[in-house]
């Protein structure tokens, strides 16, 4: 296709509730962590081929289904309140959070640099978004 010389009517969505196909054999329960596996929603959990979603604004059972039988609506571009695994602190504000499960969030991604004569490791979980604020409820992730 070549460009255009003349206005357009682009559609769009405001993104914030999206809907993905379900990865088969998945359970998501309201609320919790979603990330991508190879397009599909999965329960949040660490792995370093996953990506964060957002939040699942509902919650879909797709353990009899195969790959997209069933989608869930995930919320995004908001900041939402996870559980801290014990490592952030109040240093870490501004900095990436790494998801751990479908509600807890980490500052580390589990990887090592490389030093000198050893080699790293790589990262094992994915980062979730920018951790925003800290209180004694959890971990304010956008």
């Amino acid at each position: 296709m070549t460009a255009t010389t003349q206005d357009r009517n682009t559609p769009y969505r405001d993104g914030e509730l999206t809907p993905y196909p379900v990865a088969a054999k998945e359970n998501i329960p309201a609320g919790v962590i979603v990330c991508l596996k190879d397009g599909y929603a999965v329960n949040g959990q660490g792995g370093e081929t996953l990506v964060y979603a957002g939040r699942a604004d509902e919650a879909i059972d797709n353990r009899q289904g195969g790959n997209g039988d069933q989608h869930i609506l995930v919320r995004r571009h908001k900041a939402f309140l996870w559980e801290n695994d014990g490592s952030v602190k109040q240093a870490h504000v501004g900095k990436p959070a790494y998801v751990v499960d479908n509600q807890t969030v980490s500052a580390s991604d589990c990887g090592t640099p490389a030093q000198e004569g050893k080699p790293g490791k790589p990262a094992s979980r994915s980062a979730a978004g920018t951790i925003i604020m800290l209180d004694a409820a959890g971990v304010w992730v956008e």
